[in-house]
């Protein structure tokens, strides 16, 4: 591709349940712009079931897909004949929904002759804020979601090396099991948050998984136990034990992941050299009490980031 040629590509996004379809554009300078991020959310599709099943999922992703597509090529004002190349995750995530993306792509690459691209989901998380705010290697990338907890030097494109991961669950999908044997609805790690604001973060002492180790890796699983054993205890559970729950099962988390990630980059240092930011992504980073406290107040880069819409009830 000319790089003195604007490029625009299509993505498209179906690893779990979410499904997305953005225009990007790559200006000549190198930097980058979303003229359009359209995502339809299946809340109400796995609510009944507390948690995501695949199957619905990808038959979800089929039924609204090609109607995002659609509308976030309307929105960027853009022709399928303008397109430089279709991306689409490729995994990892679900296998059903990964299939229906990429299998989408490919037949919109091969229709209008177009270079078809299949991207990493972790590697998208890991360069996502070289699109956004223009951030320069190396970078230390915090990605916690429900499959995957880990830390990562990000130092070039394609360029990548793991400090620290999950020995058992990933953080997010800790806070949704959490929410589900406390009887919280779906998705559970919001609802976790929300009771925890009113909670009593002292009154449950759960331990604080791998706590002062060298290495920088996680542990969730014992967490989750600790929860689920002290609820049997007082249960039944009345409305504030639940809220003092969550509270005391976050605080645990938070200092748990303020001592990893502590770890984390003095092991970057220690290999890199300082990392010019702590870049957090994935679901768990919408998580205000865990994520506020990793901020520095530092001055904040200019970000072309657009929020993604929500898809129209046409799409369903």
């Amino acid at each position: 591709m000319d790089n003195d040629k604007p490029i625009l590509v299509l993505g498209i996004e179906t690893t779990c349940d979410e499904t997305a379809a953005a225009v990007v554009e790559r200006r000549r300078d190198g930097t980058g712009r979303i003229l359009s991020n359209i995502v339809r959310s299946q809340i109400a599709e796995h609510a009944p079931f507390g948690g995501v099943v695949p199957e619905i999922a990808a038959r979800a992703h089929v039924d609204v897909l090609d109607h995002l597509v659609a509308a976030a090529m309307k929105e960027a004002g853009v022709e399928f004949s303008r397109l430089s190349a279709v991306a689409a995750a490729a995994g990892p995530g679900l296998i059903g929904g990964v299939i229906v993306g990429l299998t989408t792509a490919k037949a919109i690459a091969l229709v209008h002759d177009t270079p078809l691209i299949a991207v990493n989901h972790l590697e998208a998380h890991a360069l996502t804020p070289r699109l956004t705010c223009a951030l320069a290697f190396p970078y230390c990338l915090f990605l916690a979601s429900g499959g995957h907890t880990q830390i990562v030097a990000v130092t070039g494109v394609g360029d990548y090396a793991r400090l620290g991961t999950t020995v058992d669950d990933a953080m997010g999908e800790a806070f949704d099991k959490v929410a589900k044997m406390l009887g919280l609805p779906y998705p559970g790690g919001p609802q976790v948050e929300r009771a925890a604001l009113g909670g009593d973060a002292a009154r449950f002492g759960f331990p604080r998984p791998m706590l002062g180790r060298a290495d920088a890796n996680f542990s969730l699983s014992g967490l989750k136990t600790a929860v689920r054993n002290e609820a049997s205890r007082i249960d039944p559970l009345e409305p504030k034990d639940i809220s003092d729950l969550c509270a005391s099962f976050q605080a645990a988390v938070l200092e748990s992941t303020m001592d990893r990630l502590s770890v984390g980059l003095r092991l970057f240092e220690e290999r890199f050299g300082p990392p010019r930011a702590l870049v957090a992504a994935g679901g768990v980073a919408a998580n205000r009490a865990i994520i506020a406290p990793l901020s520095v107040p530092k001055p904040r880069p200019r970000c072309s980031f657009r929020r993604p819409r929500s898809a129209p009830t046409t799409a369903r």
